[in-house]
Parts: C-alpha cells; structure tokens; sequence
C-alpha cells in the first residue's frame, strides 16, 4: 500500500487538491482552535487548512511522498504543522492528548480499522471531537459508473452508520449521516458520491 500512495502522490498536481474537505472544513470553522490529529492525512489539505485557523496540527500517513507535498503546501500557506511518517503503532502520541482528530477518507480494512479507531479514541481528550467523512457502502453504485468519483473498490472498506455506532459506541453523535454530494476534490474524487459524514464527542 505505501508503494500505491507514494505512486499517487508523486505528481506534480495533488491528487485531491489543495483545499479543505468541505465537510471538514464546516466543522473545524465552529471548533475552537486547540490540538488536533489527522490520519492517513496524505498530501496535507485538511493539515494544513487546520493550521491557517490556529490549530495545533499534528498529522501522519505511511506515505513519504505525502508528507513532502504537505510540508510544500504548509510552506506557500506560511504555517507549520507537525507530519510524521508511519502506522499509528509507530508513533509515540499521548494518550488524552487531542482536542479533535479528523479521519477523513482514512479507509482501513474492518479488522484494523477498528483497532485503529480504538487505539484514536484513546489519544483524544474527554470533551473532544471525532470529525469523519468516508465513503458509504453505496459508494460501489457510484464508482462503477463513475470511476473519478474514487473509493475503495472493495465493499468491506467502506462504511455505513452501523458500523461507526459500534465503533464510536460511548460517543455523543452531534452528526451522523448517510449523503450522497457532489465532490471536487483534485483528481480522484470528482462526481456524485454516496458518503457517510460524522461529527462525535468523547
């Protein structure tokens, strides 16, 4: 997979733009400015856009292709943000740490992604917010007629209402939807999707 992402992140265009997710970017604006974590955060849109509103940006992906364009990105927009290279069992973030963690489009095989999320949950503070938006099991209808509207392929990456019910479970759901919206984002997310979007406190 790192193979994959490095590949996908080598051009010179960011494959899912310079801006913010649009759902990201709705409620990261409402959120006072604190400490907060991005995984598989990729070529650093959200990071960085998290950074221009005062946020302390702490971000990672497996990717070191990712983290030079974030790094550039985070140079032009004259901020700095903390990106590290590595699975999350490799980094070394303290527990109760984080205001806010955002898992957007950060799509993990059911077994680890719930060991993942799990592992998330423990490095954000009581109080603190989960902003996620993903890609719905629907999202199959979609890429098979549209393949720039992006996704994984697989079903059992994807994910529905239930299953983040479960995950999040002693969570309070601020948000917590099925949508289908319109994406343009860079190359690879461009098109009527079907997503799930989720705003949970701890």
């Amino acid at each position: 997979m790192k193979e994959f992402w490095n590949q996908r992140y080598s051009d010179q265009a960011y494959a899912y733009g310079t801006k913010p997710n649009v759902f990201f970017k709705s409620q990261i604006d409402k959120l006072s400015a604190g400490k907060i974590l991005l995984p598989a955060e990729g070529e650093g849109r959200n990071a960085v856009y998290a950074a221009t509103k005062g946020w302390e940006v702490k971000a990672y992906d497996i990717s070191d292709a990712g983290q030079q364009k974030a790094l550039q990105l985070a140079n032009e927009k004259q901020v700095s943000i903390d990106y590290q290279v590595g699975a999350l069992d490799t980094l070394n973030y303290e527990e109760e740490s984080f205001d806010a963690i955002g898992l957007i489009y950060a799509h993990f095989p059911p077994g680890i992604r719930t060991k993942e999320h799990q592992a998330l949950i423990r490095l954000l503070k009581p109080g603190g917010h989960i902003i996620l938006e993903a890609f719905h099991k629907k999202q199959i209808e979609f890429n098979s007629k549209n393949p720039k509207a992006g996704g994984p392929k697989h079903v059992d990456l994807l994910y529905n209402i239930e299953e983040m019910k479960f995950e999040f479970k002693n969570f309070e759901f601020l948000q917590l939807e099925e949508t289908i919206v319109t994406l343009e984002e860079g190359l690879f997310h461009l098109g009527d999707s079907a997503v799930l979007r989720m705003l949970a406190r701890k």
